[in-house]
């Protein structure tokens, strides 16, 4: 049911007269071992609660489950809680269709969901517009919907349909082959394989793996050993050929890549710097060894398209906002040999696509939003493709097809997609998305920029309702992320609308450490410069308070995973300035983050405590889980994390919660959250998806004194 406009009277209706709510709790006892200490370059650090690293110990077990009845009974005292879950179920209930595409049998292929299935099925239609028939419904592979289909990739002749799927949110993947026309399943199946697709040629394909796992250390012990196999259909995985290792670096990672119809095979390295190394083998030429492209990764290298014998890959070389350049792979394949095919641009360069027999689908991002143009193969641009407003751009095109679809999306904007017409240069809109109950009009989003600490201007979104009075009463949600390059660009959220919708204020600020720029702006935000990160946030928060958006009483800062550090430490940082936080699926222990699963990979952005002196006093001095304040007033904090989480593993937001709760910040709530049956977050259920929101936003509200208007 629609909510009933919310009055102002309503809005700062308090259920504590000191606006965030103060209760005393009984934390559970974590298992403990005082006498753990690492040494760092001399300096010793205490590690008590490193028993909670063994997240499959039962005194772990018995610990993660009395915190969660902790906190859920806490959450379930909340008087509106049940309520915004019925409004949050509401909103994500509508239709939600993915972008469409045409693959090698000449099919047209789209994810679809009807509003609340616990994962997009898979459809497929011999016309763009004809009658649709279920090629792959993962909520029938698994009970309990939390199997979730990763992607599918046909063989060239379209005869063959190979998928990836996850398991209860983690990185592990299977591989699964069926037949495209009758969607029988093969035999062939592919187990622990990691960061991977599937790289048809020949009787079978390519994929990416580590070696089997430790029986109960899957989700937790360190992945070393990235190798490249090819598995020939029919047979089992023991008799996949190992096709390329490399042990003298078993922190790196493999990646193949086969361009469609050709005798090439590419090995994409990452890992260890910045960027990518590349290599190359013509399966037909005598000479088996691997030809590089580029040896270091040093520079962000990404191959995009075959043109011939000219490989087109987009880098940072020579270009911090990048550039498309080709390769001649049958001359001088050395960087400096490299031709310049489309120049830097004042935006970054974000992607490129084949788009017909002789264009070039070419998306950029300036300012933190995304732009869209048509080229041709010598990389001169012909037009770009008008857009509603700024927002985020996914496309999909082939040298296959003259087909080109792409989606668009703003924080006011559900995702709508778009077919092209190259010939007259025109859109037509083919799917788009209405929620129920919600006026998007109703709505106004505009771009800030503030002044950090060192003096840099940070650009920030702020999304609120119209006619929002700046009075410093609203509450506002404040998001960040800043860290690997990765940008953030206006985008819809049917959760977030629920926010919205009770008068709530939406800032999203583009720290450094992100993509927004090109890699000055990213490298600013890393390593032995990572604080100016805090500082942009800290300024961020200052400029929503100073410019009356909210105040320190109606502040929460949100962020997960390299979002969630920077949650743990600003607040270590600023505590004043908010009144809940929520780290969730944070990166808590810097001295100790490389030390599992895949962290090592993360080295390119934070250092390790095995650095140098100077870097590892650098960690020290801002790891959320070392800096945590005594005697000083936290806002409220609610951690998130999940139990099959191996990206950032559980014992992060683990023993900083256990350390939250023993060290005296005040009377306001430290709980955590732990899902069972997920992961990082991708590929969660959308039933869990509306249970967490439900639990953040009740608890964010609740402790601001904030009632929403729900019935």
């Amino acid at each position: 049911m629609k909510p009933t406009v919310i009055t102002a009277a309503c809005i700062i209706m308090t259920v504590m007269s000191t606006g965030c709510k103060a209760q005393q709790l009984a934390y559970p006892e974590p298992p403990k071992d005082n006498s753990v200490e690492d040494v760092y370059f001399g300096v010793r650090v205490a590690d008590p609660y490193r028993p909670l690293e063994n997240d499959t110990a039962a005194a772990t077990i018995a610990w993660t489950q009395a915190e969660n009845r902790l906190t859920q009974s806490y959450l379930g005292k909340i008087p509106f809680r049940e309520g915004v879950k019925r409004r949050l179920t509401e909103l994500n209930d509508y239709r939600k269709t993915g972008l469409p595409w045409r693959d090698n049998d000449g099919r047209y292929y789209v994810y679809d969901n009807d509003g609340l299935q616990p994962q997009s099925v898979l459809y497929r239609s011999n016309t763009l517009d004809g009658e649709r028939e279920v090629f792959i419904d993962p909520n029938k592979l698994d009970a309990n919907g939390t199997l979730a289909l990763k992607g599918t990739m046909q063989s060239p002749d379209g005869r063959l349909t190979a998928y990836t799927a996850s398991r209860n949110g983690s990185d592990w993947t299977e591989i699964f082959v069926l037949d495209t026309e009758t969607g029988q399943l093969l035999p062939d199946h592919i187990e622990w394989a990691k960061f991977t697709g599937v790289e048809w040629m020949g009787n079978g394909f390519f994929y990416s793996a580590y070696p089997r796992p430790e029986a109960g250390k899957e989700f937790a012990n360190i992945n070393e050993c990235h190798n490249v196999y090819y598995h020939t259909l029919g047979t089992p995985q023991s008799a996949d050929r190992l096709v390329y290792s490399d042990p003298e670096h078993p922190l790196h990672f493999h990646r193949v890549w086969v361009p469609e119809g050709s005798d090439y095979v590419f090995i994409i390295g990452a890992g260890e710097g910045f960027g990518e190394s590349l290599m190359f083998r013509n399966v037909k030429w005598d000479n088996e060894e691997w030809t590089v492209i580029e040896p270091t990764q040093d520079y962000e290298l990404s191959p995009v398209a075959l043109v011939g014998d000219s490989l087109y890959v987009l880098t940072s070389y020579g270009a911090e906002r990048y550039r498309l350049m080709a390769v001649d792979l049958k001359g001088n394949t050395l960087r400096e040999a490299w031709r310049e095919v489309i120049p830097q641009q004042e935006g970054v360069l974000t992607g490129v696509r084949r788009a017909g027999a002789d264009r070039l689908l070419v998306t950029t991002e300036r300012d933190a939003s995304d732009h869209i143009y048509i080229y041709n193969l010598s990389g001169t641009p012909e037009c770009e493709i008008e857009l509603p407003t700024f927002g985020t751009v996914s496309a999909w095109s082939s040298k296959n097809y003259p087909d080109i679809f792409y989606a668009f999306t703003s924080f006011t904007f559900p995702s709508t997609k778009y077919s092209y017409d190259i010939r007259q240069h025109k859109s037509t809109a083919i799917a788009s998305s209405e929620i129920k109950g919600v006026n998007l009009d109703d709505y106004i989003t505009e771009q800030v920029r503030y002044t950090s600490a060192d003096g840099t201007e940070v650009p920030m979104y702020i999304t609120y309702k119209k006619g929002t009075k700046l009075d410093g009463t609203n509450p506002t949600l404040l998001y960040g992320y800043g860290g690997f390059n990765v940008s953030l660009i206006p985008s819809f959220s049917a959760n977030r609308m629920f926010w919205l919708e009770n008068g709530g204020v939406y800032a999203q600020a583009n720290l450094r450490g992100g993509g927004e720029y090109g890699q000055t702006w990213h490298h600013a935000g890393t390593k032995m410069q990572k604080l100016n990160v805090f500082d942009d946030c800290i300024a961020a928060a200052q400029y929503l308070i100073d410019k009356g958006y909210t105040s320190a009483e109606r502040l929460a800062l949100q962020g997960g995973s390299n979002g969630g550090l920077l949650v743990g430490a600003v607040v270590n940082m600023r505590p004043d300035l908010f009144c809940v936080a929520i780290p969730q699926v944070g990166v808590m222990d810097m001295m100790r983050y490389h030390k599992f699963t895949i962290g090592w990979n993360w080295a390119s952005d934070y250092g390790t405590s095995a650095d140098s002196p100077e870097m590892s006093k650098y960690l020290l001095d801002y790891s959320p889980l070392h800096n945590i304040r005594a005697g000083v007033d936290y806002p409220a904090m609610l951690v998130t994390t999940a139990d099959h989480d191996d990206r950032v593993v559980p014992a992060h937001s683990f023993k900083y919660a256990a350390t939250l709760q023993a060290t005296p910040t005040g009377s306001r709530p430290k709980l955590i959250r732990i899902d069972s049956n997920a992961g990082h977050g991708a590929g969660k259920p959308t039933a869990k998806v509306i249970d967490e929101y439900t639990d953040i936003y009740s608890f964010i509200l609740y402790n601001m004194g904030v009632i929403p208007a729900v019935d």
